[in-house]
């Protein structure tokens, strides 16, 4: 597994990847999620270089297939591993976030998606009232920059 540096977008980006394959399917309504969230601008990576994180963590992951060719999308000694690379509490909470964001977009949370939201979630010490908590105060942030740039508009 390539090591990024700690906090670095390309670090929360990975967890972002890891849920839109960990149900064993990439559905494209997790990418149309990510846009409207605007989570690119606020992981602080391009959609070009949110994918090539995605590529890069799938090319991992090959690589640590099992002779058979068994591939685990779920490995909690390389989660585990991952979660030392976002220390920030506050990264930690948008990743959740949007890692909810993506778990959800199909429609259907999977088992798989669970299990990795709620050992993250677990290991990083934040509760849904967490992560709401902290969307609440990011909207009033958006609104309070938007009723600005209007204002100067005026």
């Amino acid at each position: 597994m390539r090591p990024y540096r700690v906090n670095s977008p390309q670090a929360m980006a990975r967890f972002i990847a890891m849920f839109m394959i960990t149900d064993g399917e990439m559905d494209e309504r997790e990418l149309d999620a990510l846009e409207k969230v605007m989570a690119y601008d606020l992981l602080g990576l391009s959609r070009k270089q949110f994918t090539q994180v995605l590529v890069d963590y799938c090319d991992d992951i090959s690589d640590e297939a099992e002779q058979d060719g068994t591939i685990h999308l779920i490995d909690r000694q390389r989660i585990d591993a991952l979660l030392e690379e976002v220390t920030d509490h506050s990264k930690q909470l948008l990743t959740c976030a949007l890692a909810m964001d993506v778990a959800k977009a199909d429609g259907d949370i999977s088992p798989p998606e669970m299990a990795l939201l709620r050992h993250l979630m677990q290991c990083w010490d934040i509760t849904l009232t967490d992560i709401e908590a902290a969307i609440v105060k990011a909207s009033r942030r958006q609104t309070g920059a938007a009723a600005q740039a209007q204002n100067a508009l005026d």
